[in-house]
């Protein structure tokens, strides 16, 4: 199913629009109820999966991370219809916009599992809010609308307690009650703001900005701010900014908080950048497919040349999805050496990359193609390939309650 991206200053323009307070809700207007658990009692009878969020049809799949089967699709889109009627003649021209801007529905922007695999909470995308469902029923437990117009990447803390989602077009990034899904807090980001990442300890999050992605690359320079963003997980107060000149897009920090890898807007490739000095210390540019040479700038996929990176368990090997070169890279630290390439069919659009609950191998979203290809960081060579749902972007590794599968239907 191929879509295409239509850059307009007048859609970046209109995103710049924002609405006032949040306010947490269920589907139908109530308080929330409070039944979501946070989990992380026990860990028998979890099974290690890998979300895929399917952003064109609503649903989640959950793949069994050891043998790459396709346990079966969570319906996150189930109020939809009473969503749209419910919004008001400004939110649903925003949504509107959002629609035409993202190139189509997006209704799954990112989702993660409560510690204890039973409860699934995921930033709905261009419906702007995020939404907890009890895995095991389908149940919606609790609803809340952002800031803003489109509810972007999500981060969960360790223990399962909080929520962080990037309000893309309100510049700010707010955390969440995993209980209730109340607004506990937020913090200012730059322009666009993006991933957000826990550091290995939870003490800090680190938020990524990527700029106002619907202007053309000759207006750069107006895109707005491009940074990372520190707070203190604890406070959310900024402890420290880091400037780019380009948006900064999916990253990889190791666990010593020292060094990130990040890949930024237009560049095919991705960059070595000191934390501690505030510098970039290598730029390694990747090779270009044919058809990626011929592209104009203006036709990357949201500003993205490459657009998703991972890190094995020992923080050897990183994986990097080439986004318009429809190729896997494995690369080896610290030299920043390729060890080898997973090549796809031509427009297949290998969009984000985690790695799995073992360490050892890179799961790689093909939007495209509906399908998410396994690559074994140790050979370089892809292990699986599986069947998923419309168009799937975001990934995350987590474990699912066993008894709760139950819940799951088929995938299509």
């Amino acid at each position: 199913m191929t879509r295409t991206v239509r850059s307009t200053a007048v859609l970046a323009l209109a995103l710049t629009l924002t609405f006032g307070a949040a306010t947490a809700s269920t589907a139908d207007g109530s308080a929330p109820d409070g039944s979501a658990t946070r989990g992380g009692s026990a860990a028998t009878g979890l099974r290690d999966v890998v979300l895929v969020g399917n952003s064109a049809d609503g649903t989640v799949s959950f793949l069994d991370a050891r043998t790459y089967r396709n346990l079966g699709i969570l319906n996150v889109v189930p109020d939809l219809d009473e969503v749209l009627s419910g919004m008001g003649p400004i939110r649903r021209a925003a949504y509107e916009i959002v629609r035409q801007q993202a190139g189509g529905d997006k209704f799954v922007d990112d989702a993660h599992l409560s510690p204890d695999g039973r409860t699934l909470y995921v930033s709905r995308g261009n419906l702007g809010d995020a939404a907890a469902y009890d895995v095991a029923t389908g149940r919606q437990v609790w609803r809340t609308h952002l800031a803003g117009f489109k509810a972007d990447h999500a981060a969960l803390s360790a223990d399962g307690r909080t929520l962080v989602v990037s309000a893309i077009s309100a510049a700010k990034a707010q955390t969440l009650d995993t209980a209730t899904g109340a607004i506990t807090g937020e913090f200012p980001t730059g322009t666009y703001p993006h991933e957000n990442i826990y550091s290995a300890d939870g003490k800090l999050i680190y938020n990524m900005s990527i700029g106002v992605t619907s202007m053309p690359y000759a207006l750069d320079f107006l895109k707005g701010t491009k940074q990372v963003t520190v707070v203190d997980a604890a406070t959310l107060k900024v402890v420290r900014t880091y400037g780019f000149d380009k948006g900064v897009r999916p990253a990889v920090i190791t666990r010593d908080g020292r060094t990130m890898y990040a890949q930024l807007s237009y560049l095919n490739g991705f960059v070595e950048y000191d934390l501690e000095a505030g510098r970039t210390v290598r730029t390694v540019e990747m090779p270009y497919s044919e058809a990626a040479a011929a592209m104009r700038r203006d036709d990357y996929p949201q500003n993205s040349a490459h657009h998703g990176m991972a890190a094995d368990a020992a923080e050897e090997k990183l994986c990097v999805a080439g986004t318009i070169d429809d190729y896997t890279a494995v690369v080896s630290r610290p030299g920043l050496t390729v060890d080898g390439y997973v090549h796809y069919p031509q427009g297949s659009l290998p969009y984000w990359a985690v790695t799995g609950p073992g360490g050892d191998h890179c799961w790689v979203t093909l939007s495209e193609r509906d399908e998410v290809s396994v690559v074994d960081y140790r050979t370089a060579e892809e292990v699986a390939r599986v069947k998923v749902g419309d168009f799937p972007q975001r990934e995350r590794a987590g474990r699912v309650a066993e008894d709760a599968l139950g819940g799951l239907r088929p995938q299509d």
